[in-house]
This record gives structure tokens, C-alpha cells and sequence, in this order.
């Protein structure tokens, strides 16, 4: 995977040696991105959470064989490096559909500076022009006014509604879609 670099903000991916990193970023930002965050519907034989090391070794199982491909978003102060989210291009499907879909988190002290909006952009741009998708989406709470911002000044459109589309914050909720197309891919 090719790290992506628009100005001083990157997109690579998180590393075992970024823990500590990980670790901070996440533990000042949890009340913040709780109501947000994916969970796991309460199934028979559910399993843990994987540890950090877990989680970084299923991202790479998953980039090696691209189905997904997570990266850290980092900002760049000149000789420090600030992990600030992550964002996702996940599900990603080739053959007829060629589709995938973008997901994101931002830290609360970097949000509303247009940080999450430069990196979907560039994850989409890689997307269509290295990946050669035809459509990528962004589903989202329709309460979630931030991510609704962030989706349109990406380029995406609202197409329409999910009922009960994802397990979020302990219960299955309703989602809106936000799509974009590809015009070079006939």
C-alpha cells in the first residue's frame, strides 16, 4: 500500500511500534467517538475484541488481500508526526459491482479544521484512480451533522436511507447513504 499525502496531513497505515500513540489518541477521545463507534450485536459465541497487535495484524491480512485497507490520518508539524484518526476503505468488492465504502474517525481536538474531509477525498481519489471503483459510499447516522458535512464537501451525494443499517453504540441504527461515482469506469 502507498502512503497517501496531500500537503501535511497522511494516510498510512498504523504500525505495532504507533501503540502508544493509538492508545492516547483513543483513551482522550472516547466519550467523544462512543456514540459513533461500531459495536457487536449480542450473538451466541461472540468474541472478544482483538488486542492492538490483533487489530494490526487483521488490517494487513485484510490490505494484503484488499478487501479493506485502513490508515492512519497523520498531520505533519514539521519533525512530529500527530496520529489525529483513521479512516477505512472497506468492503471492497471488484468483478461487476467494483464498490467499496469509506469510514472515519477524527480526534475531537483536530475536528471542524477540514482534516477528515482532505483525507476522505484522498482515500476516494486512490480509490477510483489505483483501485478503479466504480462507486464508494458513506453511511452515517442521520444525527451525526459533522459527517454530513464531511460527505457532501467530499463530492458525495445523499441517495437514501438504511433502517436499522449497522450494530452502533449497543443497538442496530438507522443510517443515511452518501455515494459517489466513478465516470472513468464504463
Amino acid at each position: 500500500m502507498k502512503i497517501l499525502i496531500d500537503g501535511e496531513l497522511t494516510l498510512k497505515p498504523i504500525k505495532f511500534r504507533d501503540k502508544h500513540l493509538w492508545d492516547e489518541v483513543r483513551s482522550v477521545n472516547r466519550d467523544w467517538l462512543s456514540p459513533w463507534e461500531a459495536t457487536r450485536p449480542n450473538v451466541d459465541n461472540k468474541s472478544p475484541l482483538p488486542s492492538y497487535y490483533g487489530m494490526v495484524m487483521q488490517l494487513n491480512r485484510e490490505m494484503r488481500a484488499l478487501r479493506s485497507i485502513s490508515l492512519g490520518i497523520w498531520l505533519n508539524n514539521g519533525r512530529n508526526k500527530t496520529l489525529i484518526g483513521q479512516i477505512t476503505l472497506g468492503g471492497i468488492i471488484f468483478g461487476a459491482m467494483r464498490g467499496a465504502h469509506i469510514g472515519y474517525w477524527i480526534d475531537q481536538r483536530y475536528s471542524n479544521r477540514g482534516y477528515t474531509t482532505r483525507a476522505v477525498k484522498l482515500l476516494t481519489k486512490f480509490g477510483f484512480e489505483d483501485l478503479k471503483l466504480h462507486r464508494i459510499e458513506i453511511n452515517l447516522r442521520p444525527e451525526n451533522e459533522a459527517s454530513k458535512k464531511v460527505a457532501l464537501k467530499a463530492g458525495y451525494i445523499l441517495e437514501g436511507s438504511r433502517s436499522k443499517y449497522l450494530h452502533i453504540s449497543g443497538d442496530w441504527r438507522d443510517h443515511i447513504t452518501f455515494v459517489r461515482e466513478n465516470p472513468e469506469i464504463k
